[in-house]
């Protein structure tokens, strides 16, 4: 079933690396950093949600309980937003790890690097630029400036992912996009 799928991010990530290769200088990313995975609603489409939920299944059963625990909680949380956006930490996340590492969606997979996003006409950072980390040394806060010159110029959004070319040529069909817990709510 996921065949296509599996190859168009294999190609991705490669596409991807290149990114962070180039942007190495600005980017502060390590294994344990969790910032991204901390903040956010997470957009996954039908078809990377449906990848990931393939992640979960593969889990043991010690780490699912945990997930199904995270994920009790948070949707207890959300119930209380009032409908406003509600950021959270990821479910997945379990002892500073991505537990579905492997099966992660594109928001995840371009976590940490800025791009320029075409459709908004701005350089898009990533959060953590705020706390000190990625593009900090280069972003200039009181007049919100990146003082860099080699800024990706391909948009990073998950809508243009799965429009791209690349996706094209492997036939993906990502149907519509979500924040991550209303596809696990129903």
């Amino acid at each position: 079933m996921f065949k296509n799928y599996k190859n168009f991010i294999q190609d991705f990530d490669t596409a991807l690396k290149l990114i962070f290769e180039n942007q190495k200088k600005y980017i502060h990313c390590k294994k344990g950093c969790t910032g991204c995975c901390t903040k956010g609603d997470y957009p996954f489409s039908q078809t990377e949600f449906a990848y990931l939920t393939q992640g979960f299944v593969n889990l043991d059963n010690d780490k699912k309980q945990i997930v199904q625990k995270n994920i009790k909680e948070l949707l207890e949380q959300k119930s209380k937003s009032k409908g406003k956006r509600f950021e959270h930490k990821c479910p997945f996340l379990i002892e500073n790890e991505c537990c579905v590492y492997e099966y992660r969606g594109i928001i995840c997979r371009t976590f940490g690097v800025c791009y320029y996003d075409d459709k908004e006409g701005y350089v898009r950072l990533p959060d953590c630029v705020f706390d000190g980390l990625n593009y900090s040394k280069y972003y200039d806060k009181k007049n919100n400036i990146l003082k860099i010159k080699d800024v990706p110029m391909v948009n990073l959004r998950i809508d243009r992912i799965l429009n791209s070319q690349l996706a094209k040529k492997y036939n993906i069909e990502c149907g519509e996009i979500r924040p991550m817990l209303d596809w696990i709510n129903g």
